[in-house]
């Protein structure tokens, strides 16, 4: 934890994004208390009205207020995030945990199994399903959790046979402690610093996939708040309403980008490969 606090206080691009990333969770746990207006509330006297005082950032094509339906929006976006990452990290540390650990024919059989599932375009797969099933938010979770965890099992993998032959392992071997204490209790918290950050980077990747699909009318069905579906759904008025597609487009960037540069921080922290 030290060694990542020193980081942030090194890196003050990635300080501000955990500065950021703050404020988005705030924004999506306290949105009752923070959105202005109701997100859902239709005002034909408000149509397109451009930022002012009376709507910060504007309002839409039906006269919602924009700025209320992006803090309402950071809900699906964290939710999706932290929740489909949480998913492919159950699948894939179990997966890599046992490859690693115990190698020879498990290895070959689960490593091939993560090879086929790498062979398929994750997005692609992810938008057949996605259309297949149900629109609703818990689909799309479970879809990009359970199509993401490939990567994490590697890593884990090539972490647990680094691992497995040191010699608090063979004293615990020695001890007569079994293998699932092993892996999970002696060997799992050396390796950490990979699971931070594949969590970090995977939050971003999949925010970046539920906002794609709710570009593309897939997932999130309206009226509810999501920054991609209000990016979609404002480019009809990109010529006369500009508001409508900057602001979630921005809301999405940031996110997107303080995510991936909080995650090469922890990275730069815990790996001795990137200490300078």
């Amino acid at each position: 934890m030290n060694e990542i606090i020193k980081a942030f206080k090194k890196n003050k691009l990635a300080a501000l994004s955990l500065v950021f990333i703050l404020i988005v969770i705030i924004a999506a746990v306290f949105a009752p208390y923070i959105a202005p207006y109701n997100p859902d509330k239709i005002d034909v006297n408000a149509i397109l009205q451009p930022p002012g005082p009376a709507h910060l950032l504007g309002t839409d094509q039906l006269g919602r207020d924009v700025l209320s339906r992006l803090v309402y929006g950071s809900r699906i976006s964290i939710e999706v995030g932290f929740i489909a990452v949480s998913i492919s990290l159950l699948i894939g540390i179990p997966v890599g945990a046992y490859a690693g650990y115990y190698s020879g024919l498990l290895d070959s059989i689960l490593m091939r199994f993560v090879d086929i599932m790498l062979t398929f375009p994750s997005f692609f797969l992810i938008l057949a399903i996605s259309a297949i099933l149900k629109p609703s938010i818990i689909n799309i979770m479970a879809i990009i959790g359970l199509t993401s965890w490939m990567g994490i099992s590697r890593i884990i993998r090539a972490e647990f046979i680094q691992n497995r032959e040191k010699d608090y392992v063979l004293a615990a071997k020695a001890a007569g402690a079994s293998d699932s204490y092993i892996m999970f209790v002696e060997i799992l918290p050396n390796v950490v610093a990979p699971i931070l950050v594949s969590a970090t980077l995977g939050i971003a990747a999949a925010i970046l996939i539920q906002a794609s699909l709710a570009f593309l009318g897939i997932g999130i069905m309206p009226p509810t708040a999501s920054w991609g579906g209000m990016l979609s759904r404002g480019k009809t008025y990109i010529m006369v309403a500009w508001w409508l597609t900057l602001f979630p487009g921005i809301a999405i960037l940031f996110t997107v980008l303080s995510f991936n540069l909080i995650g090469e921080a922890v990275r730069n922290a815990l790996d001795p490969r990137y200490k300078k």
